[in-house]
Protein backbone atom coordinates (compact mmCIF):
# COMPACT_ATOMS: atom_id res chain seq x y z
CA UNK A 1 0.00 0.00 0.00
CA UNK A 2 3.14 2.44 -0.28
CA UNK A 3 1.68 4.00 -3.70
CA UNK A 4 -1.28 5.50 -1.73
CA UNK A 5 0.28 6.83 1.41
CA UNK A 6 3.79 7.87 -0.66
CA UNK A 7 6.19 9.83 1.99
CA UNK A 8 4.74 13.25 0.66
CA UNK A 9 1.44 12.40 2.56
CA UNK A 10 3.10 11.02 5.40
CA UNK A 11 1.46 14.09 7.52
CA UNK A 12 -1.53 14.29 9.75
CA UNK A 13 -3.27 16.61 7.51
CA UNK A 14 -2.49 14.45 3.75
CA UNK A 15 -3.36 11.49 5.91
CA UNK A 16 -6.71 12.80 7.05
CA UNK A 17 -7.36 13.57 3.33
CA UNK A 18 -6.42 10.45 2.20
CA UNK A 19 -8.55 8.45 4.87
CA UNK A 20 -11.59 10.93 3.42
CA UNK A 21 -11.46 10.07 0.24
CA UNK A 22 -11.11 6.18 0.98
CA UNK A 23 -14.85 6.63 2.76
CA UNK A 24 -15.80 8.70 0.22
CA UNK A 25 -14.75 5.93 -2.32
CA UNK A 26 -16.35 3.43 -0.16
CA UNK A 27 -19.64 4.79 -0.16
CA UNK A 28 -20.35 3.52 -3.75
CA UNK A 29 -20.81 0.05 -3.04
CA UNK A 30 -23.85 1.06 -1.09
CA UNK A 31 -25.58 -1.22 -3.65
CA UNK A 32 -28.27 0.22 -5.44
CA UNK A 33 -29.04 3.13 -3.01
CA UNK A 34 -28.06 5.86 -5.57
CA UNK A 35 -29.71 4.41 -9.09
CA UNK A 36 -31.23 8.29 -9.69
CA UNK A 37 -28.34 10.19 -8.82
CA UNK A 38 -27.36 13.17 -10.78
CA UNK A 39 -23.76 15.48 -11.25
CA UNK A 40 -23.56 18.75 -11.67
CA UNK A 41 -21.69 19.27 -15.09
CA UNK A 42 -20.32 22.24 -17.23
CA UNK A 43 -18.31 22.34 -19.92
CA UNK A 44 -15.45 25.25 -18.22
CA UNK A 45 -14.66 27.03 -15.57
CA UNK A 46 -17.58 29.71 -15.42
CA UNK A 47 -19.69 27.59 -17.30
CA UNK A 48 -23.48 26.69 -16.91
CA UNK A 49 -23.93 23.72 -14.59
CA UNK A 50 -25.98 21.08 -15.98
CA UNK A 51 -27.57 17.98 -13.88
CA UNK A 52 -26.76 14.86 -15.77
CA UNK A 53 -28.07 11.33 -14.83
CA UNK A 54 -25.29 9.25 -13.68
CA UNK A 55 -25.17 5.00 -13.49
CA UNK A 56 -23.20 3.34 -11.18
CA UNK A 57 -21.71 0.03 -10.62
CA UNK A 58 -23.96 -0.20 -7.49
CA UNK A 59 -26.86 0.43 -9.17
CA UNK A 60 -26.39 -2.71 -11.51
CA UNK A 61 -27.21 -5.08 -8.27
CA UNK A 62 -29.28 -4.28 -6.08
CA UNK A 63 -29.26 -7.12 -4.03
CA UNK A 64 -26.05 -7.65 -3.48
CA UNK A 65 -22.49 -6.61 -4.83
CA UNK A 66 -21.79 -7.41 -8.59
CA UNK A 67 -19.05 -10.29 -8.34
CA UNK A 68 -15.16 -9.26 -9.22
CA UNK A 69 -14.10 -11.10 -12.06
CA UNK A 70 -11.89 -14.25 -11.70
CA UNK A 71 -9.93 -17.24 -13.33
CA UNK A 72 -7.95 -13.98 -15.44
CA UNK A 73 -4.30 -14.72 -16.95
CA UNK A 74 -0.90 -12.64 -17.46
CA UNK A 75 -2.28 -10.34 -19.79
CA UNK A 76 -6.07 -9.57 -17.92
CA UNK A 77 -8.05 -12.30 -20.16
CA UNK A 78 -10.34 -14.47 -19.59
CA UNK A 79 -8.50 -18.01 -18.65
CA UNK A 80 -12.53 -19.92 -19.17
CA UNK A 81 -13.13 -18.22 -22.05
CA UNK A 82 -10.73 -19.08 -25.32
CA UNK A 83 -10.28 -18.81 -29.07
CA UNK A 84 -7.58 -19.60 -31.60
CA UNK A 85 -4.65 -18.69 -30.36
CA UNK A 86 -1.86 -16.86 -32.44
CA UNK A 87 0.34 -15.04 -29.44
CA UNK A 88 -0.52 -11.75 -30.22
CA UNK A 89 -2.99 -9.70 -29.80
CA UNK A 90 -5.83 -10.06 -32.48
CA UNK A 91 -9.90 -9.19 -32.64
CA UNK A 92 -12.93 -11.39 -33.63
CA UNK A 93 -16.85 -11.03 -33.38
CA UNK A 94 -18.43 -14.02 -31.06
CA UNK A 95 -21.90 -14.02 -30.86
CA UNK A 96 -22.54 -10.94 -32.70
CA UNK A 97 -20.12 -8.70 -30.13
CA UNK A 98 -16.47 -7.96 -31.06
CA UNK A 99 -13.88 -8.91 -28.76
CA UNK A 100 -9.59 -8.37 -28.56
CA UNK A 101 -8.22 -11.66 -27.88
CA UNK A 102 -4.96 -11.99 -25.79
CA UNK A 103 -1.84 -13.64 -27.00
CA UNK A 104 -2.56 -16.87 -25.40
CA UNK A 105 -6.35 -16.73 -27.24
CA UNK A 106 -8.21 -15.71 -24.13
CA UNK A 107 -11.13 -13.18 -24.50
CA UNK A 108 -9.60 -9.36 -23.68
CA UNK A 109 -11.06 -5.62 -23.50
CA UNK A 110 -8.00 -3.53 -22.96
CA UNK A 111 -8.79 -1.37 -19.90
CA UNK A 112 -6.04 1.60 -19.56
CA UNK A 113 -4.40 5.08 -19.18
CA UNK A 114 -2.85 7.62 -21.18
CA UNK A 115 0.77 9.20 -20.76
CA UNK A 116 1.58 7.04 -17.92
CA UNK A 117 5.52 8.60 -17.73
CA UNK A 118 7.34 10.74 -15.58
CA UNK A 119 6.69 14.67 -14.99
CA UNK A 120 9.79 17.00 -16.14
CA UNK A 121 9.22 19.94 -13.83
CA UNK A 122 11.93 20.37 -10.97
CA UNK A 123 9.27 20.25 -8.25
CA UNK A 124 7.55 17.45 -9.71
CA UNK A 125 11.29 15.55 -10.13
CA UNK A 126 11.81 15.96 -6.07
CA UNK A 127 8.19 14.90 -5.10
CA UNK A 128 8.90 11.61 -7.65
CA UNK A 129 12.72 11.25 -5.84
CA UNK A 130 10.80 11.44 -2.23
CA UNK A 131 8.46 8.35 -3.40
CA UNK A 132 10.29 6.09 -5.79
CA UNK A 133 14.14 4.71 -4.86
CA UNK A 134 14.81 4.43 -9.13
CA UNK A 135 13.13 4.46 -12.34
CA UNK A 136 12.57 0.96 -11.92
CA UNK A 137 10.98 1.11 -8.99
CA UNK A 138 8.59 3.96 -10.52
CA UNK A 139 8.10 1.47 -13.05
CA UNK A 140 7.36 -1.58 -10.83
CA UNK A 141 4.99 -0.06 -7.98
CA UNK A 142 3.26 2.15 -11.14
CA UNK A 143 2.00 -1.04 -12.63
CA UNK A 144 1.38 -2.90 -9.71
CA UNK A 145 -0.87 0.41 -8.80
CA UNK A 146 -2.53 0.27 -12.06
CA UNK A 147 -2.93 -3.64 -11.96
CA UNK A 148 -4.67 -3.18 -8.65
CA UNK A 149 -7.22 -1.15 -9.57
CA UNK A 150 -8.18 -3.42 -12.81
CA UNK A 151 -6.48 -1.45 -15.41
CA UNK A 152 -4.58 -4.02 -18.21
CA UNK A 153 -2.74 -1.36 -20.19
CA UNK A 154 -0.81 1.08 -21.21
CA UNK A 155 -2.37 4.38 -23.73
CA UNK A 156 -0.70 6.19 -26.35
CA UNK A 157 2.44 8.48 -24.85
CA UNK A 158 3.19 6.30 -22.07
CA UNK A 159 7.00 5.61 -21.36
CA UNK A 160 6.90 1.90 -22.71
CA UNK A 161 10.45 1.68 -22.18
CA UNK A 162 10.53 1.83 -18.59
CA UNK A 163 7.23 0.20 -17.97
CA UNK A 164 8.30 -2.86 -20.25
CA UNK A 165 11.06 -3.54 -18.24
CA UNK A 166 8.78 -4.51 -15.42
CA UNK A 167 8.36 -8.12 -14.08
CA UNK A 168 4.92 -8.24 -14.64
CA UNK A 169 4.31 -5.81 -17.34
CA UNK A 170 1.31 -4.24 -18.56
CA UNK A 171 -0.37 -4.67 -22.88
CA UNK A 172 0.89 -1.50 -23.76
CA UNK A 173 -0.06 1.05 -27.34
CA UNK A 174 2.81 2.81 -29.56
CA UNK A 175 1.60 5.86 -31.48
CA UNK A 176 3.53 7.04 -34.33
CA UNK A 177 2.75 10.01 -36.01
CA UNK A 178 3.67 9.28 -39.74
CA UNK A 179 1.58 12.77 -40.70
CA UNK A 180 3.01 15.01 -38.08
CA UNK A 181 6.34 13.40 -38.67
CA UNK A 182 6.47 14.02 -42.00
CA UNK A 183 4.65 17.66 -41.53
CA UNK A 184 7.70 18.45 -39.60
CA UNK A 185 10.04 17.56 -42.25
CA UNK A 186 8.39 18.87 -44.97
CA UNK A 187 7.25 22.02 -43.44
CA UNK A 188 3.71 24.24 -43.04
CA UNK A 189 2.90 22.37 -39.82
CA UNK A 190 2.02 24.12 -36.34
CA UNK A 191 0.96 23.57 -32.57
CA UNK A 192 -2.42 23.50 -32.05
CA UNK A 193 -4.63 22.81 -28.66
CA UNK A 194 -4.18 18.74 -28.50
CA UNK A 195 -3.11 18.37 -31.78
CA UNK A 196 -0.91 18.97 -35.13
CA UNK A 197 -2.20 22.10 -37.40
CA UNK A 198 -1.82 22.33 -41.18
CA UNK A 199 -2.88 24.25 -43.89
CA UNK A 200 -6.54 24.79 -44.42
CA UNK A 201 -6.84 21.57 -41.95
CA UNK A 202 -5.02 20.18 -44.96
CA UNK A 203 -3.05 17.07 -44.31
CA UNK A 204 -0.42 16.12 -47.19
CA UNK A 205 -1.71 12.99 -48.09
CA UNK A 206 -1.42 14.00 -51.77
CA UNK A 207 2.35 14.69 -51.59
CA UNK A 208 4.47 12.26 -53.61
CA UNK A 209 6.91 11.75 -51.03
CA UNK A 210 4.64 11.11 -48.18
CA UNK A 211 4.76 7.18 -49.14
CA UNK A 212 8.19 6.42 -49.26
CA UNK A 213 8.56 8.81 -46.12
CA UNK A 214 6.05 6.48 -44.38
CA UNK A 215 7.58 3.09 -45.51
CA UNK A 216 10.87 4.63 -44.10
CA UNK A 217 9.18 6.19 -40.56
CA UNK A 218 7.51 2.49 -40.37
CA UNK A 219 10.97 0.59 -40.19
CA UNK A 220 11.30 1.18 -36.76
CA UNK A 221 8.11 -0.86 -36.09
CA UNK A 222 9.76 -4.00 -36.41
CA UNK A 223 12.22 -3.90 -33.09
CA UNK A 224 8.98 -4.79 -31.15
CA UNK A 225 7.13 -6.80 -33.61
CA UNK A 226 7.66 -9.73 -31.43
CA UNK A 227 6.48 -8.65 -28.17
CA UNK A 228 3.48 -10.37 -27.27
CA UNK A 229 2.54 -7.34 -25.29
CA UNK A 230 2.57 -4.90 -27.62
CA UNK A 231 -1.49 -4.72 -28.24
CA UNK A 232 -0.83 -2.49 -31.50
CA UNK A 233 -0.23 0.94 -33.10
CA UNK A 234 -1.55 4.20 -33.68
CA UNK A 235 -0.84 6.14 -36.82
CA UNK A 236 -1.66 9.57 -35.67
CA UNK A 237 -3.72 11.52 -33.29
CA UNK A 238 -6.80 14.06 -34.04
CA UNK A 239 -5.90 14.38 -38.02
CA UNK A 240 -8.04 17.16 -39.24
CA UNK A 241 -10.69 15.25 -41.26
CA UNK A 242 -12.82 17.83 -42.21
CA UNK A 243 -16.76 17.38 -43.58
CA UNK A 244 -15.80 20.22 -46.46
CA UNK A 245 -12.15 19.39 -46.98
CA UNK A 246 -12.79 19.26 -51.07
CA UNK A 247 -13.39 22.53 -50.79
CA UNK A 248 -10.89 23.13 -48.19
CA UNK A 249 -7.55 21.38 -50.49
CA UNK A 250 -9.08 23.42 -53.53
CA UNK A 251 -8.74 26.80 -51.43
CA UNK A 252 -4.83 25.98 -51.35
CA UNK A 253 -2.25 27.26 -53.71
CA UNK A 254 -2.95 25.96 -57.35
CA UNK A 255 0.47 24.40 -57.07
CA UNK A 256 0.37 22.37 -54.05
CA UNK A 257 -0.11 18.64 -54.33
CA UNK A 258 -3.47 18.59 -52.69
CA UNK A 259 -5.08 21.20 -54.64
CA UNK A 260 -4.23 19.80 -57.82
CA UNK A 261 -5.13 16.12 -56.35
CA UNK A 262 -8.61 17.31 -55.49
CA UNK A 263 -8.96 19.25 -58.77
CA UNK A 264 -8.26 16.34 -60.97
CA UNK A 265 -10.65 14.04 -58.98
CA UNK A 266 -13.56 16.77 -59.00
CA UNK A 267 -13.22 16.86 -62.92
CA UNK A 268 -12.73 12.77 -62.65
CA UNK A 269 -16.11 12.54 -61.12
CA UNK A 270 -18.31 15.43 -62.55
CA UNK A 271 -16.48 16.22 -66.02
CA UNK A 272 -13.61 17.96 -67.32
CA UNK A 273 -15.05 21.35 -66.49
CA UNK A 274 -15.94 21.10 -62.99
CA UNK A 275 -15.57 24.09 -60.54
CA UNK A 276 -15.07 24.55 -57.07
CA UNK A 277 -18.03 26.72 -57.11
CA UNK A 278 -20.58 23.87 -57.95
CA UNK A 279 -19.34 21.49 -55.33
CA UNK A 280 -22.04 19.78 -53.59
CA UNK A 281 -22.57 18.37 -50.45
CA UNK A 282 -22.13 14.74 -51.78
CA UNK A 283 -19.18 15.54 -53.68
CA UNK A 284 -18.01 16.78 -50.35
CA UNK A 285 -18.74 13.22 -48.61
CA UNK A 286 -17.37 11.04 -51.74
CA UNK A 287 -13.72 13.12 -51.65
CA UNK A 288 -13.46 12.94 -47.57
CA UNK A 289 -13.80 8.73 -48.14
CA UNK A 290 -11.44 9.20 -51.11
CA UNK A 291 -9.10 11.21 -48.79
CA UNK A 292 -9.25 9.50 -45.99
CA UNK A 293 -8.82 6.27 -47.66
CA UNK A 294 -5.54 7.19 -49.18
CA UNK A 295 -4.47 7.86 -45.58
CA UNK A 296 -5.35 4.95 -44.49
CA UNK A 297 -3.68 2.51 -47.19
CA UNK A 298 -0.13 4.18 -46.93
CA UNK A 299 0.01 4.28 -43.32
CA UNK A 300 -1.56 0.89 -43.35
CA UNK A 301 0.62 -0.28 -45.53
CA UNK A 302 3.22 0.46 -44.07
CA UNK A 303 2.74 -0.83 -40.42
CA UNK A 304 2.05 -4.22 -41.78
CA UNK A 305 4.86 -4.90 -44.03
CA UNK A 306 7.18 -4.16 -40.70
CA UNK A 307 4.90 -5.73 -38.01
CA UNK A 308 2.48 -7.98 -39.27
CA UNK A 309 1.90 -8.76 -35.77
CA UNK A 310 0.25 -6.73 -34.16
CA UNK A 311 -2.83 -4.01 -34.68
CA UNK A 312 -3.07 -1.35 -36.42
CA UNK A 313 -5.64 1.06 -34.12
CA UNK A 314 -6.12 3.57 -36.01
CA UNK A 315 -5.58 7.63 -36.19
CA UNK A 316 -7.79 8.44 -33.00
CA UNK A 317 -10.61 10.55 -34.42
CA UNK A 318 -12.36 13.07 -32.72
CA UNK A 319 -14.45 16.36 -32.92
CA UNK A 320 -16.67 16.59 -35.89
CA UNK A 321 -15.22 13.14 -37.48
CA UNK A 322 -17.34 11.44 -34.94
CA UNK A 323 -20.17 11.76 -36.74
CA UNK A 324 -19.03 11.07 -40.31
CA UNK A 325 -19.81 7.35 -41.71
CA UNK A 326 -17.25 8.26 -44.37
CA UNK A 327 -14.41 8.49 -42.69
CA UNK A 328 -15.51 4.69 -40.64
CA UNK A 329 -16.04 3.50 -44.04
CA UNK A 330 -12.52 4.76 -45.53
CA UNK A 331 -10.30 3.50 -42.08
CA UNK A 332 -12.36 0.12 -41.78
CA UNK A 333 -10.65 -1.23 -45.19
CA UNK A 334 -7.42 -0.75 -43.63
CA UNK A 335 -7.07 -1.33 -39.81
CA UNK A 336 -8.12 -3.55 -37.42
CA UNK A 337 -9.43 -1.65 -34.22
CA UNK A 338 -10.87 2.25 -35.06
CA UNK A 339 -9.72 4.38 -32.23
CA UNK A 340 -12.08 7.53 -31.37
CA UNK A 341 -11.36 9.95 -28.93
CA UNK A 342 -14.89 10.85 -27.37
CA UNK A 343 -15.37 14.32 -25.47
CA UNK A 344 -18.70 16.23 -25.35
CA UNK A 345 -20.27 12.90 -23.77
CA UNK A 346 -21.79 12.37 -20.76
CA UNK A 347 -23.08 9.14 -21.29
CA UNK A 348 -21.77 7.12 -24.90
CA UNK A 349 -24.73 7.63 -27.49
CA UNK A 350 -25.74 3.80 -28.72
CA UNK A 351 -26.49 4.65 -32.01
CA UNK A 352 -23.43 6.71 -33.01
CA UNK A 353 -21.38 3.87 -31.61
CA UNK A 354 -23.14 1.42 -33.83
CA UNK A 355 -22.92 3.76 -36.54
CA UNK A 356 -18.80 3.62 -36.19
CA UNK A 357 -19.05 -0.24 -36.32
CA UNK A 358 -21.73 -0.66 -39.06
CA UNK A 359 -19.90 1.77 -41.14
CA UNK A 360 -16.05 -0.21 -40.42
CA UNK A 361 -16.97 -3.32 -40.18
CA UNK A 362 -14.72 -3.28 -37.06
CA UNK A 363 -14.66 -2.97 -33.37
CA UNK A 364 -13.82 0.28 -31.82
CA UNK A 365 -11.58 1.40 -28.87
CA UNK A 366 -12.08 4.69 -27.09
CA UNK A 367 -8.83 6.09 -26.74
CA UNK A 368 -9.34 9.68 -24.67
CA UNK A 369 -11.78 10.89 -21.80
CA UNK A 370 -11.99 12.40 -18.87
CA UNK A 371 -13.24 14.98 -16.52
CA UNK A 372 -11.88 17.66 -14.31
CA UNK A 373 -12.85 18.57 -10.53
CA UNK A 374 -12.88 21.94 -9.13
CA UNK A 375 -11.73 20.47 -5.78
CA UNK A 376 -8.35 19.64 -7.43
CA UNK A 377 -7.35 23.42 -6.72
CA UNK A 378 -6.27 23.50 -10.53
CA UNK A 379 -7.81 26.20 -13.10
CA UNK A 380 -8.94 23.48 -15.25
CA UNK A 381 -9.07 26.75 -18.33
CA UNK A 382 -7.49 23.93 -21.02
CA UNK A 383 -8.54 20.46 -22.50
CA UNK A 384 -11.86 19.30 -23.82
CA UNK A 385 -13.43 17.10 -20.98
CA UNK A 386 -15.81 17.74 -19.16
CA UNK A 387 -15.81 19.99 -15.69
CA UNK A 388 -16.96 18.41 -12.30
CA UNK A 389 -17.33 19.98 -8.94
CA UNK A 390 -15.46 16.82 -6.78
CA UNK A 391 -13.19 13.85 -7.85
CA UNK A 392 -16.27 11.62 -6.53
CA UNK A 393 -17.98 13.09 -9.28
CA UNK A 394 -15.46 12.54 -11.97
CA UNK A 395 -15.32 8.54 -10.48
CA UNK A 396 -18.79 8.79 -10.83
CA UNK A 397 -18.29 10.01 -14.40
CA UNK A 398 -15.96 7.03 -15.05
CA UNK A 399 -18.35 4.29 -13.91
CA UNK A 400 -21.20 5.73 -16.08
CA UNK A 401 -19.48 6.51 -19.08
CA UNK A 402 -17.73 2.80 -19.38
CA UNK A 403 -21.09 1.21 -18.17
CA UNK A 404 -22.32 2.92 -21.82
CA UNK A 405 -19.66 1.40 -23.16
CA UNK A 406 -19.55 -2.20 -21.71
CA UNK A 407 -23.04 -2.10 -22.67
CA UNK A 408 -21.85 -1.61 -26.45
CA UNK A 409 -21.29 -4.93 -28.72
CA UNK A 410 -18.97 -3.31 -30.26
CA UNK A 411 -16.80 -1.58 -27.72
CA UNK A 412 -13.08 -3.56 -26.98
CA UNK A 413 -11.63 -0.99 -24.44
CA UNK A 414 -10.81 2.71 -23.23
CA UNK A 415 -7.78 4.41 -22.47
CA UNK A 416 -8.78 7.49 -20.08
CA UNK A 417 -6.35 10.52 -20.35
CA UNK A 418 -4.22 10.46 -18.10
CA UNK A 419 -2.26 9.26 -15.39
CA UNK A 420 -0.97 12.40 -13.31
CA UNK A 421 -1.82 15.92 -13.71
CA UNK A 422 -0.07 18.13 -15.54
CA UNK A 423 2.16 20.82 -13.40
CA UNK A 424 1.77 24.28 -14.19
CA UNK A 425 5.18 25.62 -14.61
CA UNK A 426 5.66 23.03 -17.60
CA UNK A 427 6.43 25.38 -20.39
CA UNK A 428 6.84 22.98 -22.62
CA UNK A 429 3.22 21.18 -21.91
CA UNK A 430 0.64 21.01 -25.30
CA UNK A 431 -2.07 23.69 -24.79
CA UNK A 432 -4.52 21.71 -23.98
CA UNK A 433 -3.00 20.11 -20.77
CA UNK A 434 -2.02 23.31 -19.29
CA UNK A 435 -3.53 23.70 -15.40
CA UNK A 436 -6.01 21.15 -15.82
CA UNK A 437 -7.01 18.14 -13.87
CA UNK A 438 -6.75 15.10 -15.95
CA UNK A 439 -4.74 12.26 -14.22
CA UNK A 440 -5.68 9.85 -11.44
CA UNK A 441 -2.46 11.12 -9.40
CA UNK A 442 -1.52 14.66 -8.67
CA UNK A 443 1.47 16.81 -10.02
CA UNK A 444 2.91 15.79 -6.68
CA UNK A 445 2.15 11.75 -7.55
CA UNK A 446 -0.85 11.91 -4.72
CA UNK A 447 -3.54 9.71 -5.61
CA UNK A 448 -6.98 10.96 -5.91
CA UNK A 449 -8.59 8.44 -3.82
CA UNK A 450 -12.24 8.59 -4.92
CA UNK A 451 -11.40 8.71 -8.23
CA UNK A 452 -9.76 5.26 -8.22
CA UNK A 453 -12.07 3.99 -5.82
CA UNK A 454 -14.15 4.15 -9.10
CA UNK A 455 -12.23 2.90 -11.75
CA UNK A 456 -11.43 -0.18 -9.45
CA UNK A 457 -15.08 -0.63 -8.75
CA UNK A 458 -15.60 -1.08 -12.59
CA UNK A 459 -12.66 -2.81 -13.73
CA UNK A 460 -12.33 -5.83 -11.70
CA UNK A 461 -16.31 -6.33 -12.70
CA UNK A 462 -15.69 -5.89 -16.92
CA UNK A 463 -16.53 -9.16 -17.90
CA UNK A 464 -18.98 -10.18 -15.66
CA UNK A 465 -20.50 -6.39 -16.55
CA UNK A 466 -20.55 -7.14 -20.17
CA UNK A 467 -22.43 -10.46 -19.51
CA UNK A 468 -25.17 -8.84 -17.61
CA UNK A 469 -25.75 -6.54 -20.33
CA UNK A 470 -25.86 -9.23 -23.16
CA UNK A 471 -28.73 -10.81 -21.36
CA UNK A 472 -30.55 -7.94 -21.11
Amino acid sequence: MNWLFPKALRNRRSLTSVATGLLVGLSSLAWGQNSARNVDVASKPGGKWTSMKTQSVADISTARPFPVDENLNRYGGMTQRKEKTTGFFHTAKIDGRWWLIDPEGCLFVHRAVNSVSILRPSAAQAAWKKQFASELAWAEQTTAMLRSHGFNGLGAWSDTEKLRSVSHPLAYTRIWNFMSAYGKKRGGIYQKSGHTGYPSDCIFVFDPEFESFCEEHAKQLAKDKNDPYLLGHFSDNELPLREDALKRYLSLPASDHGHRAALQWLRARNGKDAEAKNIESSDCAAFLEFMAERYFRIVGAAIKRHDPNHLYLGARFHGSALRLPELFRAAGKMVDVVSVNYYHAWTPDPKRMAMWAKEAGKPFLITEWYAKAEDSGMGNTSGAGWLVKTQRDRGLFYENFTLGLLASKHCVGWHWFKYIDNDPTDTRADPSNKDSNKGILNNRYAPYTPVLDSMKLLNLRAYGLIDHFAKD
